[in-house]
């Protein structure tokens, strides 16, 4: 493999370094999996990480008890099989007996129960701790059996432990207090070496009870320039990435021997309203800023038209047409009579924060939002920042407004809960409650019937789009793109890269 040719200078001595060459590019072996990601992870604590880019790498090390798979079911991870008892409140999992953390040690009930102790205790800062507070108690009645006791009838539980975010983890390690400094985890990948903001070595878990995997290893490069990762797919120094950026997305398959997949997710971009300060209080002055945003707008400027418009549920089996919510259609005179009516016919100054890198679009957002708030008279100041810094803030709520790009979820109240209910975790960072939002989040947890869980969330959406406190905007796509070597690969709706797991690579 020769050197790189790059018109950008810049660019190649970028990759050169990411990719660990002083001179000549190093051969790499057949059967590992050379990828790049513009964004590395802020963090290695599967139970406290926000970030996209630190649970995509989590995910490849640590293991849920179950998972999503690439159709939105349930699947079986460190579980084989699971049930709910006739009342709703006792869920029971056996666990596969094969199942072992990366250093041998086979995962035990002991270790479920230690897990979810953690993300419960409030001190621990358990990103989706939210999530659980039904369960009362666990028992570990025998070596393969965990069972969970709830409060109440919980139908999203099973759900929410499908994500990263109820990793199991050995209780040892949460004893010694080593989780977020070293990984042991029972999934695919073992992380070798973490080089923050450089690069990744993955070497595969032999004691992984998931199946065979399909590459001896993954070394993972940080290029933050994504025209820099196309450039390295093009010379064939990376095989497999990583794209956020639309507009280098689609000039993949301008190159013959790479192949693009473009996959819907549920992730959405929003524009965050921080409802307890200031102007933004008023319930008019919010949805002024609803009506005078022109979402289509936005999603063609910010993300090429890559995408749709949509309203607070992005799950198919729950989403509401966006046509049918409060100001979906831009209305300028509306949104300038509801400022007047607020007392603020004359405007007021705000700032909006967004984070570098990812996703790409924020700044294109903050820049679309900022020339259409100006229309009816709010003088919008844009702060941008490192994602570090971005989710720093974010977490303490400490924004008037935000640009951010949030995690769907497969159920409304395993998505929204930490936010729009009492109890929830991160309603600091929502900025808003009420009571009719808390109680159609609870009716929808406790409900069984699909058809009136539908109606719930509908009245759900239709409340919380009308009193504004964020404004969903879109939601897109994910891109991977791989060289002729790569197969195997199966794009998740979530986001999930735990698909690389399958991906075998040729000479």
């Amino acid at each position: 493999m020769g050197r790189p040719r790059f018109n950008n200078l810049v660019s190649a001595v970028a990759v050169a370094a990411a990719l660990g060459m002083a001179g000549a590019a190093v051969p790499a072996a057949a059967a590992t999996l050379n990828m790049a990601w513009s964004q590395d992870a802020t963090g290695l604590d599967p139970h406290k990480q926000t970030a996209f880019s630190s649970l995509r790498l989590l995910e490849l090390v640590y293991e849920p008890l179950v998972r999503t798979d690439t159709e939105l079911n349930i699947a079986p991870a460190i579980a084989t099989s699971w049930e709910f008892s006739e009342d709703g409140q006792t869920l029971t999992f056996k666990l596969n007996p094969d199942a072992k953390f990366s250093n041998g040690d086979k995962v035990m009930p002991a270790d479920v129960k230690a897990s979810f102790e953690r993300i419960l205790n409030e001190e621990t800062g358990a990103s989706a701790r939210a999530n659980f507070l039904s369960i009362e108690s666990i028992d570990t009645p025998d070596d393969e059996t965990v069972v969970f006791n709830l409060s109440q009838p919980d139908v999203p539980l099973l759900t929410a432990m499908s994500s990263i975010n109820a990793a199991i983890i050995p209780a040892s390690a949460i004893e010694a207090g080593t989780i977020g400094t070293e990984t042991l985890g029972s999934g695919p990948f073992v992380l070798d070496s973490w080089e923050p903001n450089s690069r990744e070595v993955l070497s595969v878990n032999e004691n992984w009870a998931g199946g065979d995997v399909g590459v001896d290893g993954i070394n993972i490069s940080v290029l933050p320039d994504e025209t820099a990762i196309l450039a390295a797919l093009r010379t064939n120094q990376v095989d497999f990435a990583l794209i956020n950026d639309p507009l280098v997305a689609t000039l993949v398959p301008n190159n013959a021997g790479l192949t693009l997949t473009r996959e819907p997710v549920l992730n959405y971009h929003v524009l965050q309203l921080n409802a307890e300060e200031g102007a933004m209080k008023e319930e008019k002055v919010r949805q002024a800023i609803s009506c005078a945003i022109d979402r289509q707008d936005v999603l063609d400027a910010a993300l090429l038209g890559e995408g749709k418009v949509t309203g607070p549920l992005t799950m198919p089996a729950y989403a509401t047409d966006p046509s049918d919510l409060f100001c979906y259609t831009p209305d300028l005179d509306k949104a300038k009579a509801l400022m007047a009516d607020a007392g603020y016919e004359d405007g007021f100054s705000a700032k909006v924060m967004a984070a570098t890198g990812e996703p790409p679009t924020a700044a294109a957002e903050a820049q679309v939002i900022q020339s259409q708030l100006a229309e009816i008279g709010i003088d919008l100041e844009i702060e941008m920042m490192e994602l570090n810094v971005y989710i720093d803030r974010w977490l303490k709520g400490d924004f008037d407004m935000a640009v951010a790009l949030n995690g769907g979820r497969t159920d409304p109240y395993t998505m929204y809960n930490r936010y729009w209910t009492k109890e929830g975790n991160l309603a600091h960072v929502a900025h808003y409650g009420d009571e009719t939002l808390d109680s159609l989040m609870q009716e929808g947890r406790v409900e069984t019937d699909p058809a009136k869980r539908k109606e719930i969330f509908a009245e759900f959406s239709k409340h919380i789009t009308e009193v504004s406190p964020w404004i969903w905007l879109y939601t897109g796509y994910s891109y991977t793109a791989a060289n002729d070597k790569v197969s195997g690969f199966e794009a998740n709706p979530t986001g999930s890269l735990f698909g690389l797991s399958a991906v075998t690579v040729s000479e």
